[in-house]
């Protein structure tokens, strides 16, 4: 039952972030910022984003047998009233011509930073007590870069001249926690040991106010941090490279590939 909640959970990030938000939103983002580092930093985010939404599938794949069940994951977005809401959210600030480029980056920030952290609490929580490391090793890649999208869009905020009212990007992102939090309070019904609906919201709310802080405003929440292991996240790792797949040095393309975990008799000699 836990493995099922994680993973609709996974699922619902990757449905609402590369199939509905980033294709679109990045192409508008794309036609008004003149930077040329900042187009190319959007480009290889949509290459990213599909790099993830590629490995949740593989994901679903390994650990769901049913294949109603996996129809029923894949199709998140129409099966589920919770992950339809996230999309509909981030669906209108793109649809949206009336909202200034600053406001869509504060919903763009948002998404980065706000949605689904909570399901990155929870994939930590398992890697705290050792369980399903495959499935924590791929999260702990992709919550690296959620992070460096969430900074970027934070950076591009401090660059801009015409900035939304802290009033405005209050309202963004209290919005954007409340969507959150309704979206975990169905998602993982069960308490957990160290783990519940209760600390969940309260993480959520801690996150909320880190990302105010990274745009220049100051908390809304006041909310502390309930997941110890959530400390530790951001620390430099020393992996053995004899003893598990190093992560700390790991990126797109490098030392990952599929060819290397097939079984074949052609090699040449």
């Amino acid at each position: 039952m836990i493995v099922t909640c994680l993973v609709v959970n996974l699922e619902g990030y990757a449905c609402v972030n590369c199939l509905a938000f980033f294709p679109w939103q990045v192409e508008r983002f794309s036609q008004e910022v003149q930077v040329p580092e900042a187009r190319c930093f959007y480009g290889f985010q949509i290459l990213i984003e599909n790099v993830h939404s590629e490995m949740y599938s593989l994901l679903i794949d390994t650990y769901i047998k049913d294949p109603e069940e996996r129809d029923f994951l894949f199709n998140a977005i129409e099966t589920m009233p919770c992950v339809k809401k996230k999309a509909d959210w981030a669906l209108r600030w793109i649809r949206d011509r009336k909202a200034t480029f600053g406001e869509r980056v504060v919903a763009f920030a948002s998404v980065e930073g706000i949605f689904f952290s909570g399901a990155f609490a929870a994939i930590f929580w398992l890697k705290k007590r050792g369980l399903m490391p495959g499935l924590t090793f791929s999260n702990e890649l992709i919550s690296r870069d959620e992070g460096l999208h969430c900074d970027f869009a934070c950076l591009m905020f401090q660059y801009l001249v015409n900035k939304p009212s802290e009033e405005r990007v209050r309202e963004i992102i209290v919005n954007a926690v409340e969507i959150e939090q309704e979206f975990l309070t169905e998602a993982l019904p069960v308490g957990l040991i160290g783990m519940n609906c209760t600390l969940m919201k309260q993480y959520i709310e801690f996150v909320a106010d880190r990302l105010l802080l990274e745009l220049g405003f100051s908390k809304v929440f006041q909310a502390e941090n309930p997941f110890d292991f959530m400390e530790n996240i951001s620390l430099e790792g020393k992996t053995n490279f004899f003893e598990k797949r190093v992560s700390e040095y790991q990126r797109f393309a490098v030392m990952a590939e599929t060819n290397d975990n097939v079984f074949t008799l052609d090699a040449d000699f």
